[in-house]
């Protein structure tokens, strides 16, 4: 009987901790075969550290588990570590696997993004190399929905969920002076504009949905926004409502975030900080065309809305984190779990593994014909895959006016 440790990496989603839950639950029925579950503190870099907790002395029962699934942010902390490629730096991983063999790992799970996936992949590559028993599994998850092979990722439709929902209640609220001040929102998406496209969901019998939608998939023309921001802006009794990706390009590759900007931070990954693309554009138009304008950034509230969790997409998210114990249980390896679409209406998907280099490293893009032709929104087919994935709600437990979460100390 070998024991279990998994952690959590990269920018945390409304449900990541119902991946958890999933690990955790499932690795408790495997109790012939599984452990102590163990959760790194601030992932790999945590595990490096020796940061680690044993998860049954926090979540004690079946309810400590619900709770732990209405629980936003990344219960067991997150890391943005790269580890660096095994043929030049093995000495970080004869640490990491030093490590796993003193607590008698024998399965290693990880809940992230495309970079994280990476962390998998280069884990396996080396323990391959040593002979390590290890099994090391994939638990998918990003509110980018940028990752490969799988119809969603957990963490999107609850982030879109809360996007379309905000975005309607804005136009509501740019509505009431009826004076054509201009709103311009920021979603987040740093090379795929899945989410920022959620705003256009808000659409319906009572409410117009946002004018415009700018995605990084296409390039960002400045002058053609402020020409198209101008005609709506002069339309009688129109309060526009624009919604833009904050990975949005110009022609030529730089992020409009980065304009005006002398120092841009990146992170361990090289990827820069990407902020204030809204207020960027806000400033353009009123300096350009004179217009009152105000720039909304969603920003982490996006992915830390736990109040307003899809259903489909915390059922799914547990389920992605389960089907990845019982798969290491049947002794397979290096694998990251997906789902498939099996209908849209009603959603059902099924959940099944796949090797992981097919997923790591590989970003997935608003495909460019569910744009539309004037490159300033999303088609129908756009609608019709995105919509199912924001049905249904899980209601938070509340004490005292207020949700109750779990949290380490």
């Amino acid at each position: 009987m070998k024991n279990v440790i998994v952690g959590q990496s990269g920018g945390p989603t409304a449900v990541i901790n119902c991946s958890l839950a999933g690990v955790y639950a499932t690795a408790l029925e495997h109790g012939d075969k599984m452990g102590k579950v163990l959760g790194m503190r601030n992932g790999i870099q945590g595990l490096m550290e020796r940061r680690y907790v044993d998860m049954g002395e926090y979540i004690r029962d079946d309810f400590d588990v619900e709770i732990l699934k209405r629980t936003p942010s990344s219960f067991l902390g997150s890391c943005r570590y790269k580890l660096p490629d095994p043929k030049q730096n093995e000495a970080v991983f004869e640490k990491v696997f030093g490590i796993l063999n003193e607590l008698e790992v024998g399965y290693f799970f990880y809940i992230g993004g495309n970079d994280s996936m990476d962390t998998i992949n280069k884990l396996h590559t080396y323990g391959e190399k040593i002979g390590s028993p290890i099994r090391f599994l994939g638990v998918p998850k990003t509110v980018d929905n940028d990752l490969a092979v799988t119809d969603h990722s957990p963490g999107f439709g609850s982030a879109a969920k809360y996007v379309a929902t905000s975005t309607k209640e804005l136009i509501l609220d740019a509505r009431v002076y009826n004076n054509g001040a201009v709103t311009i929102v920021e979603a987040m998406g740093r090379n795929t504009g899945w989410l920022a496209a959620s705003a256009a969901l808000a659409k319906g019998p009572d409410s117009i949905g946002p004018d415009l939608v700018f995605l990084p998939e296409i390039a960002f023309d400045l002058d053609g926004f402020l020409d198209k921001v101008s005609i709506l802006a002069q339309q009688k009794g129109h309060s526009p409502v624009i919604v833009v990706s904050e990975g949005i390009q110009l022609a030529d590759g730089r992020y409009v975030s980065e304009l005006g900007r002398e120092d841009v931070p990146s992170d361990a990954f090289g990827h820069i900080q990407l902020m204030g693309t809204a207020s960027y554009l806000a400033q353009q138009v009123r300096n350009k065309l004179g217009a009152k304008v105000r720039a909304v950034e969603f920003a982490t509230l996006q992915r830390s809305a736990a109040h307003l969790q899809s259903q489909v997409d915390a059922i799914g998210a547990f389920a992605v984190g389960q089907h990845a114990v019982n798969a290491a249980a049947e002794g397979e390896t290096n694998k990251v779990i997906i789902f498939k679409r099996l209908s849209s209406r009603p959603y059902a998907f099924e959940t099944c593994s796949m090797e992981l280099a097919k997923m790591a490293n590989i970003e997935k893009h608003v495909p460019l014909e569910w744009i539309t032709p004037t490159k300033d929104h999303v088609t129908q087919d756009y609608i019709d895959y995105a919509l199912p994935l924001i049905q249904g709600e899980v209601a938070p437990y509340f004490v005292n006016g207020m949700p109750r979460h779990i949290r380490l100390p």
